[in-house]
């Protein structure tokens, strides 16, 4: 099986891992047919742990190739690498601007609507989660320090893991509003559809057009950078053991480091 994945072409590779991604989105809107309510401890350690290892995905499996590949290409590497940053980051930054926009023109609205805003915020922001894996993945031709089928993997799952909650924050303020049971998992669900086409989407920009590499990997690191530190871990710190769940953090970002240092 494993032998398999290797053997596969890095595009179907990286429609394979944002698929487990788009399925664990699935997972967690399901909560909705069998819960009410959801372990809110469990659910903020797992978030904490999914940000650390983001965090540890960010440098060695995007930010650190995509130097060396500019270093490779006769680049400026601090510049393009630092503008591709900026971009990533700056594009979610405008995005919850204009959700924020929306929000308050619909605030006197029902609150179906802010629903439907929550839907479409969150499935934005999954759109270049899903690209920074197929990111990942489509650099790994280039045979990139750093950029392995490992690491990628590991991207894929930390994103995944932090998927699970964005799936119930759908699902079950839709149960809240009246929505069947079904309903509900269905749009928590179809929040995460994006990541799929996001990643063969960015694992083709990566494979047919090298030059962009360097700006595309530090692009994706910008924008994962910024759902860490606006969502997730702020997040996670709204428990009442926060000290606790910064230790999820350290230890997410901490067997990230060590398995891409280790085994990459």
């Amino acid at each position: 099986m494993i032998n398999w994945f290797l053997n596969l072409n890095h595009v179907i590779q990286a429609l394979i891992a944002t698929l487990f991604t788009f399925g664990v989105t699935a997972l967690g809107a399901m909560i909705v047919i069998f819960f009410k309510k959801i372990n809110k401890n469990f659910m903020d350690a797992m978030l904490g742990l999914s940000g650390g290892v983001m965090i540890a995905a960010s440098f060695w499996s995007l930010l650190s190739p995509a130097i060396e590949m500019a270093n490779s290409l006769k680049m400026i590497s601090w510049l393009i690498v630092s503008l591709g940053f900026i971009c990533g980051g700056l594009l979610l930054f405008i995005g919850d601007k204009i959700f924020d926009k929306l929000s308050k023109k619909r605030e006197n609205n029902s609150s179906i609507k802010r629903c439907l805003m929550l839907i479409f915020s969150i499935t934005l922001h999954n759109i270049p989660e899903g690209m920074a894996v197929g990111i990942a993945f489509g650099s790994i031709a280039y045979g990139l320090e750093g950029a392995t089928v490992l690491s990628a993997c590991i991207l894929a799952l930390g994103i995944g893991i932090q998927n699970f909650p964005e799936g119930s924050a759908v699902s079950l303020p839709l149960r809240r509003e009246g929505y069947s049971r079904f309903k509900s998992f269905l749009y928590g669900s179809l929040s995460g559809l994006v990541e799929p086409i996001a990643g063969v989407i960015g694992a083709l920009l990566v494979l047919k057009m090298r030059f962009l590499l360097p700006f595309l990997l530090s692009f994706a690191a910008g924008a994962m950078i910024y759902v860490v530190v606006e969502e997730i871990i702020p997040e996670s710190q709204t428990n009442k053991k926060k000290d606790l769940m910064a230790l999820f953090t350290i230890f997410g970002f901490l067997i990230m480091m060590v398995l891409d240092v280790m085994l990459g």
